[in-house]
């Protein structure tokens, strides 16, 4: 449920709370969620946090904790979509010596070091249905068991929760309990997906421009109008996220700080440049699946291999003095193109498998190819969790 009547924060106050904890922005759907997450700080009632990734949910947990009667306790963020299906348990709930065959000494989970405080429980969505079980067990009761014991032990912690997932599809597919779904939605918390928040966006920007042109020693980074315009207008399928990666490129890359459209459009992938029209148009032919989060990785990918090759061309010219070192180099330069076409072929192969049946397949061995095996990185570029592409690579039989 979503609180009706919340108290009013004067201008003062939303302000600090927003500098205490690194918000940017004056959208009123935003300033309604720091209200109610103040409000609701005060009570121990379950919170579930929902919105795309990229959004910022993880400030509300830390407002929710620091205005509770349980600040002065133990505060602890457990990514859920992080933790390997076979741990997830024994990371929660604690594991007694003998419990499997790598638990050589006892362990305490998070619902016992973070007694008396709170727990944010981060893609929740993720977790196995048998873990589901027992959190449920935990929020009514706060009574648990760790793994290889039989005895009951007690726990006082306040849990929120948060997640990216359409938890009523997820609920109609058998991915998450509906009971647990109700429990931990007590009172939600929906913040806003940036396209929702066109006003905030240029303040965001100049924050992140600002912040990377201190970091690189660049000098001020400032946009015109039309490419204000340009930004405010894009579509940002990766949100907050997304609009960072971005000025953090163009503070680096670009010489010319002073960025016109023409300029901005080139860091923007195409879909973003005409507002999602030619993503929805592949989308609809691909049988409705939404690729356009992967693609747009892979142009981020791209656009890095670009500025390597900018930057070994720069030493190329600074090595006058050692020919023999830059003969080395110029022979490497055509592989390292002929490389990079191949990830511009590799974009276009993925883009094309979208449209069989084993395109999640394809997809996940391109990601796996283009990463060189890393399959954090592979994870975020098909938008999967870690945990997730294990079992999927698993699936496919994949190596």
């Amino acid at each position: 449920m979503t609180f009706c009547q919340v108290s009013i924060m004067t201008p003062q106050e939303l302000l600090s709370i927003k500098q205490r904890f690194g918000i940017i922005g004056q959208n009123p759907q935003l300033n309604r969620d720091i209200e109610i997450a103040v409000q609701v700080a005060r009570t121990d009632l379950s919170i579930l946090i929902t919105g795309e990734s990229g959004v910022g949910k993880e400030h509300f947990p830390k407002i929710i904790h620091a205005y509770s009667a349980r600040k002065h306790g133990p505060y602890f963020a457990v990514n859920c979509g992080a933790i390997p299906e076979g741990t997830i348990d024994s990371e929660l709930f604690g594991h007694e010596k003998g419990a499997f065959t790598d638990a050589k000494n006892e362990h305490k989970g998070y619902f016992e070091i973070a007694d008396g405080g709170t727990l944010f429980l981060d893609e929740v969505g993720e977790l196995p249905l048998q873990t589901q079980v027992r959190l449920l067990r935990v929020l009514e009761t706060g009574e648990y068991m760790r793994m290889g014991s039989a005895q009951v032990r007690k726990t006082n912690v306040r849990v929120v929760a948060a997640t990216n997932l359409n938890m009523r599809q997820a609920i109609d597919d058998g991915r998450f309990r509906e009971d647990l779904y109700y429990r931990l939605n007590t009172v939600e918390i929906r913040v806003p997906a940036l396209r929702d928040r066109k006003e905030d966006i240029p303040l965001l920007f100049r924050k992140f421009a600002v912040d990377f042109c201190n970091r690189y020693q660049m000098p001020p980074l400032s946009l015109n109008d039309e490419a204000t315009r340009l930004l405010q207008n894009a579509y940002w399928r990766g949100n907050i996220r997304q609009l960072k990666n971005l000025a953090e490129q163009i503070a680096v890359i670009e010489m010319d700080h002073q960025i016109n459209a023409e300029t901005l459009s080139r860091y923007l992938p195409k879909e973003e440049n005409q507002q999602g029209i030619v993503l929805r148009a592949n989308t609809e032919s691909a049988g409705g699946k939404d690729y356009s989060h992967e693609i747009g990785l892979l142009y981020n990918m791209l656009m890095k291999t670009q500025q390597e090759l900018r930057e070994l061309k720069a030493q190329l010219a600074t090595q006058e003095a050692a020919p023999q070192l830059t003969e080395q180099v110029v022979q490497q330069q055509p592989q390292i193109t002929h490389e990079t076409h191949e990830v511009v072929d590799a974009e276009a192969e993925v883009v094309g498998s979208l449209r069989i049946e084993d395109g999640e397949r394809e997809r996940i061995i391109r990601a796996l190819e283009l990463s060189g095996g890393n399959r954090k990185v592979a994870a975020e570029t098909v938008g999967l969790s870690e945990r997730t592409l294990y079992r999927k690579i698993k699936e496919y039989g994949l190596q």
